[in-house]
């Protein structure tokens, strides 16, 4: 019997079957997250430098960058080490740890995009009182209750993992670990890591989903009751990139989910592209939506880079 130990490590897998490719799959992996880092750094960087950026909208965009970053430094060692080095082990605390942030920062993820749904709900409903009632004090009240809601609401799951015995194997289905992946390799009473993730995806990913659908059809009742049709066109712009982005998020939230509980007889290969969807695509997304759809993003751009080959 395996057990639990201060040695007990676990084996991660990349694709299986598809061992001769990792090399290749690999490449592809490592420009992706070269891309992620840079697009979101760059995001980052245009926010901090840019003084025409320090407003509520990007301060909540500069976080949903850093949560991108955040993710995808999570899970690039591993899936990296695995494909490229096919080096699978991981200590049971880092795998842990590991399962911990991943879930944290999907879960903070939502929440950025509720804030920031309810920064373009106060920007149209109540446009003349935006900045008094999006102080600054206020944004960054919201950012720490995103995050302590993020983190601190994995807590009770992960725990206990560290406590149980794993006997039945010590094989994941991924290059990274998630918690219920590894659940499934206890020999303990899992009711209770069963249940509670479940409660905690509803509470949190539908009911996100529900507020910001709810928001965004009390910004549409809004922006209709403008009388200029250049006005409306203007309103509703401000909010594209946003849209992109929840959809980008939950689409692919909703295919994952979809895929698990309906999949069974889905081949695995297919479960493991939608988990790399699923981490990989929003990340990826999210930086080009804000720099094509946004105008004072791709000023900025023009602006930083202007500047900096002015100055050399």
């Amino acid at each position: 019997m395996w057990t639990n130990s201060s040695s007990g490590v676990f084996l991660l897998t990349g694709f299986p079957g598809l061992e001769t490719l990792h090399q290749w799959i690999s490449m592809l992996f490592f420009f992706v997250y070269i891309f992620i880092l840079f697009g979101n750094g760059i995001i980052l960087l245009l926010i901090k430098e840019d003084h025409h950026l320090h407003e509520p909208m990007y301060y909540f965009l500069a976080m949903l960058a850093t949560t991108d970053l955040g993710l995808t430094l999570t899970t690039m060692p591993t899936v990296l080490r695995v494909l490229w080095l096919d080096h699978r082990e991981i200590g049971n605390g880092a795998c842990f740890s590991q399962a911990y942030f991943i879930h944290s920062l999907s879960f903070v993820e939502s929440g950025v995009l509720l804030a920031m749904a309810y920064d373009r709900f106060v920007a149209i409903r109540d446009p003349l009182r935006y900045t008094s009632i999006l102080t600054n004090t206020r944004v960054v009240k919201l950012g720490l209750g995103v995050l302590m809601r993020g983190f601190v609401s994995v807590i009770p799951p992960i725990m206990p993992l560290y406590f149980f015995p794993y006997c039945h194997s010590h094989v994941l289905s991924h290059a990274f670990c998630l918690h219920q992946d590894v659940i499934k390799l206890a020999c303990a009473d899992i009711t209770f890591n069963r249940l509670y993730p479940v409660v905690l995806v509803g509470l949190i990913f539908v009911l996100d989903s529900l507020i910001i659908l709810i928001s965004y059809v009390l910004i549409l009742k809004s922006v209709l009751s403008i009388a200029s049709t250049e006005e409306r066109a203007k309103a509703l712009n401000t909010c594209v990139s946003h849209i992109g982005c929840v959809l980008v998020f939950y689409v692919t939230v909703i295919g994952l989910s979809l895929i698990h509980r309906f999949g069974k007889r889905v081949p695995h290969i297919v479960h493991l592209i939608m988990s790399y969807v699923y981490f990989l695509f929003p990340p990826l997304m999210n930086p080009i939506i804000y720099s094509v759809k946004t105008k004072q993003i791709r000023s900025a751009i023009i602006r930083v880079f202007t500047t900096h080959r002015v100055g050399s």
